[in-house]
């Protein structure tokens, strides 16, 4: 089996194992405001719709982007950025849902995160550490407005409904690859070290690409690899990492090699395998086999 897993429109793809399932979730596109699909071995997928067909008041359908998931205390809570017409920028929300596809509802008055003055926030990312505790990592969208981009944490409440006590600033563009930004956080804990996986320079060009960065806690300090672990002409990024089948994998999107940025199948869903060498991880061209 090859890639891409899902060849049409599904950018900025987060998969969650659900039973002997799973779940993958994406960026507005046709399936509606969080694109939804179901699969029982990653090469195969099914559509289901959308997770979240209504949107709160505080913002407004067309550019609800790069959701994820997680289940805690018996439910799920999907984070999410959209619109926020009383800023003019993009804001973080947080839905609720008793199945895991949805369907969601958040019922706030208004956003749960939004940086106004730094460009709106983007891409959030929650994080359970090893001691249970919920954190949020994001981006603060400063490339809209010409300023610094930062990859930000925070810790949540215990229902991960709100954000509590100081956020950290992590890393911001400062490497020649990175062009003008840094954005799409995801961490993963693996024997005490926490691997920030990030990516860089604009989503629509082949420099895309997807770094890595390691520090001691949550909180960090991070400390970037130097390159970018994934290139290729397709622009590859906004990844996540998933375990299954006793392995380790890789999920981010990709272009069309030959209409990086105009295709108009938009943004497809891979996955690759993800192996490390000690600390360091390694992206390799294997996508799943069919049977898992």
């Amino acid at each position: 089996m090859t890639n891409p897993v899902y060849g049409d429109n599904f950018a900025d793809p987060f998969v969650l194992a659900v039973g002997e399932a799973f779940l993958a979730f994406a960026t507005n596109g046709p399936l509606g405001n969080v694109q939804t699909l179901r699969s029982t071995d990653l090469v195969s997928w099914e559509r289901v719709g959308d997770a979240l067909p209504a949107l709160p008041g505080w913002t407004a359908p067309g550019r609800v982007w790069a959701p994820e998931v997680i289940a805690h205390d018996n439910q799920y809570l999907l984070y999410y950025t959209s619109a926020d017409p009383a800023t003019g920028h993009q804001a973080v929300g947080v839905a609720t849902a008793d199945r895991a596809e949805g369907p969601y509802v958040d019922k706030s008055l208004s956003p749960l995160l939004s940086q106004a003055a730094e460009g709106g926030s983007i891409d959030a990312s929650p994080f359970r550490d090893p001691a249970g505790a919920l954190w949020l990592y994001w981006k603060n969208d400063g490339n809209a407005i010409g300023v610094d981009t930062w990859i930000y944490v925070q810790r949540l409440s215990a229902d991960g409904l709100t954000l509590e006590g100081p956020s950290y600033r992590l890393i911001k563009q400062d490497l020649p690859w990175e062009g003008a930004l840094v954005e799409a956080p995801y961490v993963v804990e693996r024997h005490g070290l926490f691997h920030l996986f990030y990516s860089a320079n604009a989503f629509d060009k082949p420099e895309y690409a997807v770094g890595h960065a390691t520090g001691p806690s949550p909180t960090g300090p991070f400390t970037k690899s130097g390159a970018p672990i994934l290139t290729s002409p397709a622009g590859p990024g906004h990844n996540m990492v998933l375990t299954a089948f006793t392995r380790d994998w890789f999920v981010h999107h990709a272009w069309d090699p030959t209409q990086v940025g105009t295709d108009p199948r938009g943004r497809t869903m891979h996955i690759t395998q993800l192996t490390w060498s000690g600390d360091t991880p390694v992206v390799t061209s294997h996508p799943p086999p069919s049977a898992g």
